[in-house]
């Protein structure tokens, strides 16, 4: 079937190729019509802040609800008393409540502003109510109330956005960071392949397919939730997968050319080998990501979904527009010949001199057990940080310093104490309609709340039209982030509330962000073994298929565990601990959120099949062809040991792209797969898989019986007829 598809392109180059651009241009064009749209809703099911937020419903709030606009003065400066300022205030008022999509604006002087004034007069803030959801809030919305706010500025008042405006004011396209990726990408496979013209196939196949993701991405999130943080996690695993397949497919294609083979013939068996692991690989990534959904969190599924579209128009593209343009090139891609003696010239009965990876996979095989040793030793220290790994909540004071959201968050805090940056929503249903604000029903959650330690502020009681659901704004002494907040929220939920509510019929539920990333946190280390699990479980039966080795599946799938682990510890060190603050552009210890964690043992695990793979399709490749386990092995490291490093340089240079951004999830990401890639492309394929081959000999290929006719024929290292042909192609081409 791959051979078919591969022949079935490269007949037919320029229908493929134009099919692709045709698609890719018609998906820009209905972004350009629809736009993307992003949400950072975030909904658990079944959790006491959903209930809260669901309770919440029955109030007729705004779309976007009250979106700060935060006004600050020097302390030597202009008072916001002043009558000075409260024109210049009001003025800029006036003029945002006339601007598109605003609703209404509520000014620091006003009665139903409640306090919004600091008592030192230099920091206030209008309230500003838009018919936008916090995902359809734009940069240019924020551009346009901003340049309504200019008469606050022009009276010397600084004006910053905070809340989703300020989300959506710092929200950088991620251009320049995909732009060093490619680079540097072009550099490693300039050197790699010594000719301009092969080292733009992968990047030309790995763009298209990039664009397209994103395209499909922007306009999915218009029907399902899609946070701004899928979009560049899906670009990151998108580029460097898409670079990965195209390098490993190129590789085989020149090895063919050199071989003799016709351009035709050269790329549909390329497909038929090389593209059925690339096929393989991709699905083990995608099925890693799919075993995501047991978090049973709608966000989890987002956050999956996005990276797994990525990797499938990777693998569409792989297979279909690669072949394609190695027919419309042809032999301008194959590699100029060698300097130095050729086969021919050497004697007969002589061996083929070793060279790089021919040289070190004899080393390592000579010499399994130091390596072994060696190589596991690596791990033991990131992972001992790895063990103190927690989860945490991230907020506005996690931001890089100058961002607006981090201008806004430390304003708000130093003039009315760091809890107002999340404040907590209790929401309550009762039995029967109250009869207002002072009902004893009420007010005896109200006081409740007011006496609980660590509570600084609770606002007036509000009532829904009908009566039967009442709400408080609860501002807690503490940030969101801090420890204490996620302390105040499990207080209220179990000893505040639950006495005033007991056997009344009264139902009281704690919400707000701080609340909910508690309880998402919970969520996810309750099903974190599971997912563990299952992906180890997946990735098992995956290379169980693919090899028909139980040993190679368990040992591959323990293996791969070691490069997770490392990730975690370094994330450990760098964030949690904040040992990489100060390089990293932040303001000091960042806590890491529980579904980086989570999603990163996804991807990762299925990063470290695509390369597992690669390597054990040619050993096994190998073994076949000779029925020789060390020699198997050998030859398996020395043919695409420098395929997977210069695959892993490239994709650790797209992950470190993205240290440009401000966001310190972002951050997290590109550390911890490049990480992850740079250890599992080295000291695991380099040394921990050769070595352990090698020590179990023959008993890698061990298969019972009954097994074995279960089992079905993948022929992932490209049946019979790869064997032969690649059995033909001359050795130095072979350890190149």
């Amino acid at each position: 079937m791959f051979v078919t598809l591969g022949r079935w392109c490269a007949r037919r180059p320029k229908r493929v190729i134009a099919a692709w651009i045709l698609l890719l241009v018609s998906l820009i064009a209905a972004v350009g019509v629809f736009g993307s749209s992003t949400s950072e809703t975030v909904s658990i099911p079944g959790s006491d802040s959903q209930a809260a937020h669901d309770a919440a419903l029955a109030f007729a709030d705004s779309a976007s609800g009250r979106q700060p606009l935060v006004l600050y003065t020097p302390a030597d400066g202009l008072s916001l008393t002043s009558d000075r300022a409260r024109e210049a205030v009001q003025a800029a008022a006036r003029a945002l409540a006339a601007r598109d999509h605003v609703l209404a604006v509520t000014t620091p002087y006003e009665p139903a502003a409640g306090a919004t004034l600091a008592p030192d007069g230099h920091t206030a803030y209008l309230a500003v109510e838009l018919d936008l959801a916090g995902r359809d809030i734009t940069a240019d919305v924020v551009h346009d109330l901003m340049d309504a706010a200019e008469p606050a500025e022009a009276a010397g008042i600084e004006v910053t956005p905070g809340g989703n405006l300020a989300e959506a004011a710092d929200k950088k396209s991620t251009r320049s960071s995909e732009v060093i990726g490619l680079l540097a990408a072009f550099a490693v496979l300039y050197l790699g392949f010594r000719k301009s013209i092969a080292a733009a196939v992968p990047l030309a196949t790995a763009v298209v397919g990039l664009g397209i993701s994103l395209a499909v991405i922007g306009l999915g999130g218009h029907v399902t939730d899609m946070p701004s943080s899928g979009a560049t996690i899906a670009a990151m695993i998108g580029l460097g997968v898409g670079i990965d397949y195209s390098l490993f497919c190129l590789t085989r294609f020149r090895e063919l050319l050199t071989a003799g083979e016709t351009v035709e013939d050269a790329a549909a068996l390329t497909i038929g080998a090389s593209g059925k692991a690339v096929a393989f690989a991709g699905t083990a990534v995608i099925a890693a990501l799919a075993s995501l959904a047991l978090g049973g969190l709608p966000l989890l599924r987002a956050l999956a979904l996005a990276p797994g579209i990525a990797v499938l128009v990777a693998m569409a593209a792989t297979l279909t527009l690669l072949p394609a343009l190695f027919a419309l090139l042809g032999r301008r891609l194959a590699p100029a010949p060698a300097p130095g003696p050729t086969a021919a010239d050497r004697p007969q009965d002589s061996p083929p001199p070793a060279r790089g990876w021919a040289r070190i996979a004899r080393h390592v095989a000579d010499r399994p057990w130091r390596y072994l040793l060696a190589g596991l030793a690596f791990f033991v220290l990131p992972a001992l940080a790895a063990t103190q790994l927690s989860f945490g909540q991230l907020d506005g004071g996690d931001k890089s310093p100058g961002t607006s959201g981090r201008t806004a968050y430390d304003r708000l805090a130093s003039a009315f104490g760091p809890g107002v940056n999340g404040p907590l929503q209790v929401a309550g249903t009762l039995p029967e309609p109250a009869s207002g604000p002072a009902d004893p029903a009420v007010t005896a959650v109200g006081r409740a709340l007011k006496d609980t330690s660590g509570v600084a502020a609770v606002g007036p009681a509000q009532l829904s039209r009908d009566g039967r659901t009442v709400r408080w704004q609860v501002t807690p002494t503490t940030a969101p982030g801090d420890p204490r907040t996620a302390a105040l929220v499990h207080r209220l939920r179990e000893r505040t509330l639950p006495p005033v509510t007991k056997d009344t019929g009264r139902e009281a539920h704690v919400g707000g962000i701080p609340a909910t990333q508690l309880d998402l946190n919970d969520r996810l280390a309750q099903r974190l073994p599971a997912v563990i699990g299952v992906v180890l479980a997946i990735a098992g039966l995956l290379l169980l298929l693919a090899f028909r080795s139980p040993l190679v599946a368990a040992k591959a799938a323990v293996l791969n565990l070691l490069s997770v682990a490392a990730a975690y510890g370094v994330l450990t060190a760098l964030f949690q601990w904040g040992w990489g603050a100060a390089p990293l552009a932040l303001g000091g210890p960042v806590p890491i959120p529980g579904y980086v964690p989570l999603l990163m043992f996804a991807v990762l695990f299925g990063l470290s099949m695509d390369y597992e793979v690669f390597l054990l399709s040619a050993v096994r490749e190998a073994w076949l062809a000779s029925g020789d386990n060390r020699g198997a092995v050998i030859t398996g490291l020395a043919r695409t040991g420098r395929i997977i490093t210069s695959a892993a340089l490239i994709m650790v240079c797209v992950f470190l792209g993205y240290l440009l951004w401000d966001d310190p999830v972002v951050k997290m990401f590109g550390i911890g797969l490049a990480t992850a890639v740079a250890l599992d492309a080295t000291i695991v394929r380099g040394l921990l898989v050769p070595t352990t081959m090698v020590l179990l000999g023959k008993a890698n290929w061990w298969l019972p019986g009954r097994l074995d006719r279960l089992l079905p024929q993948m022929h992932v290292e490209g049946g019979e007829e790869a064997v032969v042909r690649t059995a033909a192609v001359p050795e130095p081409v072979r350890n190149a």
